[in-house]
């Protein structure tokens, strides 16, 4: 009989009973909705074992590639070990050692960690980083796997933040630290490498974008490739340099720094990036989309592109923590 390991538990599945039917008759709370796979409030992550492809219909590809599935029409037949997606506890530890650390600019710090065991992930994944045992952060990776040797995370500093303001006065090259993850959806897929992609990203948020960007072209991705990375100011971009060697390299790739004051130099385009991004090009449909950084440029920028013809499933975004101590 087929069963499902869920935390410390295990149990046996009836007779055509789904996994949310097996877990919440017996005292999971497992949330919610509408039982038929349209809401995705049940959305639950297999840790062990491969969901049935019936149960990932209507996700993102990039959610199919970590086992995610809906309860709720999840009817399997091998056994599953199943977690809640924020589940923390079914995320491993792994220690790692701090190799480097150098300001990108006045306010983002280069993070380089060494991992004491392998961790697999994907560009533009976060992982979170810990100060202790109970004080962690969600850090975006800039780094890819294939082109990497180890991880590198863009950390800003923000005010009266706990772990921030740890890793830019406090952290020093060889200390150990903890970290658990890989988590997020927003990385790039192969197999439509044809489709063009627009990033998007504010501050820090070009840490992913940076990734996911090296990560498509290292893979062959032929189709046009536009980064619009925005800050108010010049004090605020970083990279410029190494995004224009790839200008250099790659004919598909284009990268415009979007800068919002009054004083927009030559070479730099006037307003907001994703005013900038949608400004030039303005129907979205088929194309992939990627929004990193400031929560507001996110939710904007996100009903935005599904506004002028993308599709919501080809739309990733990953909104970045400015308001809370961090």
């Amino acid at each position: 009989m087929t069963t499902i390991r869920y935390a410390n538990d295990k149990f046996e599945l009836e007779p055509n009973e789904s996994v949310l039917e097996c877990l919440t008759n017996r005292g999971v709370p497992v949330p919610f909705s509408c039982r038929s796979g349209v809401c995705q409030t049940c959305l639950m992550r297999a840790t062990g074992g491969k969901p049935p492809e019936t149960s990932q219909q209507g996700l993102k590809d990039s959610l199919k590639l970590q086992n995610y599935f809906l309860a709720c029409v999840c009817y399997p037949d091998a056994n599953l070990e199943v977690a809640l997606p924020d589940d923390k506890d079914a995320q491993a530890v792994i220690p790692a050692t701090v190799l480097s650390l150098k300001l990108l600019n006045a306010e983002i710090m280069h993070v380089e960690l060494e991992c004491h065991a392998p961790i697999d992930y994907r560009a533009g994944q976060f992982i979170n980083l810990f100060q202790n045992q109970t004080l962690g952060r969600s850090y975006s990776l800039a780094s890819v796997p294939h082109e990497d040797d180890h991880l590198h995370l863009h950390v800003r500093r923000l005010p009266q933040g706990r772990v921030s303001g740890w890793i830019h006065g406090e952290l020093r090259p060889g200390q150990t630290v903890e970290i658990r993850g890989p988590g997020g959806d927003c990385f790039y897929i192969p197999g439509n490498s044809e489709q063009g992609l627009i990033l998007i990203g504010t501050g820090s948020g070009l840490a992913p974008l940076y990734g996911i960007i090296r990560d498509a072209l290292s893979q062959g991705h032929s189709g046009p490739i536009h980064l619009f990375h925005g800050s108010r100011d010049l004090n605020g971009l970083y990279l410029t340099g190494e995004l224009q060697d790839l200008v250099k390299q790659y004919s598909n790739f284009n990268y415009v720094p979007c800068l919002s004051d009054d004083d927009v130099r030559h070479g730099f385009a006037s307003g907001r990036a994703d005013e900038v991004a949608f400004k030039q090009i303005s129907d979205l449909k088929n194309w992939r989309i990627f929004l990193c950084g400031h929560p507001e440029m996110v939710k904007t920028a996100k009903r935005k592109a599904f506004l002028f013809g993308a599709s919501m499933k080809d739309i990733y975004a990953d909104a970045f923590n400015v308001s809370q101590p961090s």
